[in-house]
Formats: structure tokens, C-alpha cells, sequence
């Protein structure tokens, strides 16, 4: 028997021993014992860096299950305790402290004048996970692009809400998404497989806007549309309201929502795409209001099918009216109904609404212990707030703001139709309180004649809600009133709600006029 020197390789012992050769491979490294049996080492390789755990998965194998008796493993000189599993050895848990180590497989000679062979490797062990910050991002536009941009200290990859982004010497990095989520998460993974994260929530607040509702009707009409067109150019108004699912049910272009499409709710009173292009050129917003709840449309046609569980129903199972009509009010429980609902809203936006603005997301007025929800399952309030957290989830990432019209006294008595405004304001973008002078009764919110004084029960109720929502990160729009019920209201009228409404901190605000006929006068050029 012959034996040659060793000959080292970066780390790894060589010994031939009589005809046999050792095989070095990237991943795995034979050595041999005496009787020219290859043990086969793997598991970590020379310069790895790994996590603690993973030093578990280093394996000593052979063909020859007695070879292994011969094998000593160390670890930064000390001896590691090892098992048999079949023809595999591995080692006991080792408890080993982050930085360098060696590792060294020793198989000892059958002669005990004859060294034995060893192979070696230095590894690393990191255990800590990479740091990541990202820089605050505070969208102008859902339309976007948005960059989000921070470092990940140790990291070797980063992922930016599933997109792969490079990582800068200095752990910087920057990715632009072209839609703009409520939430971004951000991970980082190190060499070692360590995985950190960070959910940056992105801020996206409501730009605001000097608004006038418009029906779909009336924007077909050119004797009404004209004089708005006009407000536009003055730079009276910023932003124009226009209906996408009126109180009728109906929906004022020819909408490609299948349901919509099924019971006829499209029509084609005017083109979304060619309007919305028309306002946009003329540098305003549109915002899309979406009747919700109150849908006589689906109603019937769910009711007339026997899907009566899609409709709000009194104690003796019959559609609820209320004074609404027949077939009024769809269950807002029904998942149907939401996912119809959000369709539209989805499809809005997609045609480039700027904001879907929710009115009748509501119960009905009335006594509630007279009303039926099929397939409720917790509070009137909660399901409804749930509604517009879905709605905005699935709204946003088409780019736009998603808003609520709510009742004037939901600030204090939200119970009675169940708009609970704190649990709307962590949904939405913004909430729209109909605050109307000529629906307040005598001395609510301390004013004797509320008709009578438009500037001080606006005032005076639009600081409540500014108040209720105040750290949410929504804004209040308050609905005022250009219409005459009772009190003849003019331009003077007008100003004096906008004047009260900016006093208690909202500076925005969208008019309410059935007929859409509005005074230029009250609306002075911004």
C-alpha cells in the first residue's frame, strides 16, 4: 500500500489512499476511508453563511454504513455529537453563536500508523433578520406612479409589494408601483435566508373639492349641463358629481357589470368614457355617485326570481317600503348585493371616476325591530362599514377615492340608520354629511331657526363630525343645500353655508339641487 502527501484546496484535505481519489463538487465533498470507501459530505459548503437550524443539514453519507464509525466531526475544535440514520450521519443540535466557524469531517485510519483524512470548511452564521424602513409616501394621485423607496441593512434581496427591486451597496432601494395600494409590504431577505418585512401604509388624503351634484338626465340636457360647463371655466367649481346609480336604480350609461346587464339597469343617458374626458380636459374631477341600497331595480328583480333574501323585509316577510315605494331597499347583508355594489364602483373607476361617492349606504329609516336582514350576522352599523372597507379595497387600486354620504345626525345618533361615522371613517376616504339647513328641527346643535340660519347650523354641525373623525385620516365634504324647502335660498344662502363649513374646518364642500340648476353667484371664482 502506497499513501501521498496531503494536498490542500482551499479547505478541503485530499488523501489518496491506495487507488482511490476524492471528488470535490460544489455542493458536496467526498472523502475516503481506508478501505477506499468515498464518504460523501454535505450539507454546507466552504464559506456559507447560514441560520443557526440550517447546520442540521449537514450529512455524512457512504455505500458502506461501517465506514461511518470512523468519522469524528468538530466544530471550532470542540466534538459535535452525531447520530445514525441508515447510511447518513448526522449531528446533534449545536448550539453555535452568530459570526465564523470551522467545520471539520475527520475519518480515521484502519492503521493506526496512518494519519486519517479530513476535509474542512469555514462557514458563517446569521440569525439576524435584515432591518428594513421605507420612507413615508404620501400619494397626490391614486392615479400614480407612487415610489416607494428605504433601505434594508444586510439584505441581499427585496421584494416591494411582490415586485423584485434591486439592493444598492448601502442597502438602499427604490421601486415605482403604477397603482397606489392602501398598504405596501416590503421584504428583505439576507444571504442566510433571514426574512424581515415592513408594511408601509401608504397616505393618499382626498384633494378636496368645490362640487355640484348633476343627475344622469341632466347632464343630457344641454340647458342644464351648459350653465355647469360655465362654473367650470369661471372657476367656480372644481369638480362635477355625476350619477352612475341613481335612487331609481338605474344606471346612467350602458354599464358592462353582468348583474347590471341581467335586470336591465344600464342605460345609455350619457358616455362615461367621453364625459369624463371632456371635464378632465377642462382640468376638473368627476366623482361618480353610486346610490347603493336603495335600488328598486335590483330589488324586484331579485324578489320577482325568489332571491327574496336580496331584499330588506318587514316582520310579515314582505319588501320593506317605508315610504319609499315597492321593493325600495336591498339587503345590504346579501353578499350579492355588495359584490353588485362594488362592481359598479370597480367599473367607475376603471372608466375614470375620480372618486365613487356612496349615498343610501344605509338601512332604512325607521324602526329597526320591524326590519329584516336576511343572512345578518352582526350589527346593521358593522356590516356596512365592512362594506365600504371592501369597497375601498377593491376602488383603489383602480385609482380612485372612495367617499360616503351620510345623514347629518349620524355624528351624534349614527344608530338610527346605521352609520356609525368613527367605523366609516377608517373606511373611506372621506365622509359627506347632508347637512341641509331646511332638515334640522328648532334648537338642534343650539340654533333657533336652522333654515333661518344656514351659516350657524352648518357651522355648527359640520365641527361635530370634523371632530368625530379628527385622526382618522378621512375628510369632511359636507353636502349643502341650493335648493328651497320652506325658506327661499339664494346665492346669499349659499355663501353662508360655505363660509359656515370652512369656519368648522372643512374647506370642501358639493352642492345638492334635484333639478341641478345652481347660481353662480353663490359660488364666487376660486
Amino acid at each position: 500500500m502506497s499513501v501521498s502527501p496531503s494536498v490542500s484546496t482551499r479547505g478541503v484535505v485530499i488523501v489518496a489512499v491506495a487507488m482511490a481519489v476524492t471528488a470535490v463538487a460544489a455542493t458536496s465533498t467526498s472523502v475516503v476511508h481506508s478501505r477506499g470507501t468515498a464518504l460523501v459530505v454535505q450539507g454546507i459548503e466552504d464559506g456559507a453563511v447560514v441560520r443557526s437550524p440550517d447546520v442540521g443539514r449537514l450529512a455524512i453519507s457512504s455505500e458502506d454504513a461501517d465506514a461511518l464509525d470512523s468519522v469524528e466531526v468538530t466544530i471550532d475544535g470542540a466534538a459535535v455529537p452525531t447520530r445514525r440514520d441508515g447510511d447518513r450521519l448526522t449531528p446533534e443540535a449545536v448550539d453555535l453563536g452568530e459570526g465564523e466557524h470551522r467545520l471539520v469531517v475527520h475519518v480515521a485510519n484502519a492503521l493506526p500508523f496512518l494519519p486519517g483524512t479530513s476535509t474542512e470548511r469555514v462557514f458563517t452564521v446569521d440569525d439576524t433578520a435584515p432591518t428594513v424602513s421605507a420612507d413615508a409616501v404620501d400619494a397626490v394621485s391614486l392615479r400614480g406612479p407612487v415610489t416607494v423607496a428605504g433601505t434594508a441593512e444586510g439584505a441581499e434581496s427585496v421584494l416591494v409589494d411582490e415586485q423584485r427591486v434591486p439592493v444598492e451597496a448601502d442597502g438602499s432601494f427604490s421601486a415605482s408601483l403604477t397603482a397606489v395600494p392602501e398598504q405596501v409590504r416590503i421584504e428583505a431577505v439576507d444571504r442566510a435566508g433571514n426574512a424581515g418585512h415592513h408594511d408601509l401604509r401608504v397616505t393618499a388624503r382626498h384633494p378636496g373639492m368645490r362640487a355640484v351634484h348633476m343627475s344622469a338626465s341632466a347632464w343630457a340636457s344641454q340647458a342644464l349641463r351648459d350653465p355647469v360647463l360655465e362654473l367650470v371655466r369661471e372657476k367656480r367649481i372644481d369638480t362635477v358629481q355625476l350619477d352612475v346609480k341613481d335612487e331609481s336604480g338605474e344606471i346612467g350609461y350602458d354599464s358592462q357589470v353582468p348583474l347590471a346587464k341581467r335586470i336591465g339597469a344600464g342605460t345609455s343617458t350619457y358616455d362615461a368614457g367621453a364625459v369624463i374626458a371632456q371635464l378632465h380636459d377642462m382640468g376638473v374631477r368627476v366623482v361618480g355617485r353610486l346610490v347603493a341600497f336603495r335600488d328598486p331595480v335590483l330589488a324586484r328583480a331579485a324578489w320577482e326570481s325568489g332571491a327574496k333574501d336580496q331584499v330588506v323585509q318587514d316582520e310579515n316577510g314582505t319588501p320593506w317600503s317605508g315610504g319609499y315605494g315597492g321593493y325600495a331597499f336591498t339587503n345590504f347583508a346579501h353578499p350579492e348585493v355588495r359584490a353588485y355594489n362594488i362592481d359598479l364602483a370597480v367599473e367607475a373607476a376603471s372608466l375614470g371616476f375620480d372618486d365613487v361617492l356612496y349615498d343610501y349606504v344605509r338601512r332604512p329609516d325607521g324602526p329597526l325591530a320591524r326590519m329584516r336582514f336576511p343572512g345578518l350576522t352582526t350589527t346593521p352599523e358593522l356590516s356596512i362599514a365592512d362594506f365600504l372597507g371592501e369597497s375601498r379595497a377593491a376602488v383603489r387600486p383602480k385609482g380612485a377615492f372612495v367617499g360616503a354620504s351620510v345623514f347629518g345626525i349620524a355624528a351624534r345618533s349614527g344608530s338610527d340608520v346605521a352609520q356609525d361615522i368613527p367605523a366609516l371613517a377608517a373606511r373611506v376616504d372621506y365622509v359627506a354629511p347632508m347637512v341641509y339647513p331646511s332638515h334640522w328641527g328648532a334648537g338642534e346643535y343650539g340654533v333657533a331657526d336652522p333654515d333661518g340660519q344656514p351659516h350657524d347650523i352648518v357651522r355648527n354641525s359640520v365641527a361635530d363630525f370634523v371632530a368625530v373623525t379628527r385622526g382618522s385620516g378621512t375628510v369632511v365634504v359636507p353636502w349643502l343645500q341650493a335648493f328651497s324647502l320652506g325658506k327661499q335660498y339664494g346665492p346669499a344662502e349659499v355663501r353662508a353655508q360655505v363660509e359656515g363649513a370652512a369656519e368648522a374646518g372643512a374647506t370642501s364642500f358639493l352642492l345638492w339641487n334635484a333639478a341641478c340648476a345652481y347660481d353662480p353667484e353663490g359660488l364666487p371664482p376660486g
